[in-house]
């Protein structure tokens, strides 16, 4: 039986952060832990049907509302807003945090990353810092160096910043970011069908009070200079050869511009020398592959991927 839970944890710099954990009864042992982060303007209880699969397997899970979303920006009063400075260096430091609060509960249990979209941004910037502490992960939904666009975009979102301030919402931001990921759909029924073709998925993102929205300046500038950040291949290069990496995508999924950018990410690491690193499409899916209406393939290519990783380590 599953057992889910949720707690907080406070941050070097006095923020509180909301996670959830999905355990079976009190006292049994788990083979793996998987650490789950969130994509951008979603939250960490969406993921609660993954969570429930993965302790199926004895596989336990942990994951946090990254600041500015969910619970998390909800108890700090800044929904949309990572931080005043260094916002996506913090946020991949309450990841590591939220490690340390995993090893302690579960001391020499193997952690797998799982990381969607931003989440899998965030995780890149983790597995360059704290990649050792890992057995594996997964980059779900990612993407490519936006190059010279990234640039454009960081000062364009500089120049929202002196104009409204950080924390003010950037609609000019948003319909920059997100403007053309329905451009490839027809027809159209909202303005979230490049989230994933099930319908009812959409409608239960756009009806969650946590989904969605318009996110600060402040937030496109950290995200964007984040990015440019996990692109560089002297950072790339730090990330520990032996770490297995897994990238899945939709190969509709305009984040990783139709897989082309999943690709180039592939290619890097691969450049940077990593041993284990390997990728996979869903055929006709787009961005939430957790969501889609071929989650259950999705679901257990990824508990397999786990599975095999566990057994080549001679962990099980």
């Amino acid at each position: 039986m599953m057992i889910e839970s949720s707690f907080t944890y406070l941050t070097s710099d006095q923020q509180e952060i909301y996670a959830k954990k999905w355990l079976t009864e009190k006292g049994e042992q788990p083979r793996a832990i998987v650490q789950l982060s969130h994509g951008m303007a979603e939250h960490i209880a969406r993921y609660e049907k993954f969570a429930r699969e993965l302790v199926n397997q004895q596989i336990f899970v942990y994951g946090n509302d990254h600041r500015g979303h969910g619970n998390t920006g909800k108890m700090n009063n800044n929904p949309g807003y990572f931080a005043d400075e260094d916002g996506f260096e913090k946020v991949v430091q309450d990841m590591a945090a939220l490690t340390d609060i995993v090893e302690q509960d579960y001391p020499n249990v193997p952690i797998f990353l799982f990381g969607h979209s931003m989440g899998s941004f965030l995780s890149r910037r983790y597995i360059q810092l704290h990649g050792e502490r890992l057995c594996g992960v997964i980059l779900c939904g990612t993407g490519g160096d936006p190059g010279l666009i990234g640039k454009i975009g960081k000062f364009l979102a500089a120049r929202e910043i002196k104009k409204q301030g950080r924390k003010a919402p950037s609609p000019f931001m948003n319909n920059l970011t997100f403007g053309s990921y329905n451009k490839n759909f027809r027809p159209v029924r909202t303005e979230f069908d490049w989230l994933t073709r099930d319908e009812k998925e959409v409608d239960k993102y756009i009806n969650d009070s946590f989904c969605g929205g318009v996110f600060s300046s402040g937030f496109f500038y950290d995200l964007l200079q984040g990015l440019e950040i996990i692109n560089k291949m002297e950072n790339i290069k730090k990330v520990p050869v032996i770490l297995p990496i897994y990238l899945i995508s939709g190969s509709q999924d305009p984040v990783g511009n139709n897989t082309k950018g999943v690709l180039k990410t592939y290619q890097a690491f691969q450049q940077a020398g990593i041993e284990d690193v390997s990728y996979k499409f869903f055929e006709d899916a787009r961005h939430e592959l957790l969501n889609e209406l071929n989650k259950d393939e999705v679901q257990a290519d990824i508990i397999q991927w786990i599975k095999n990783i566990l057994a080549k380590k001679d962990i099980s």
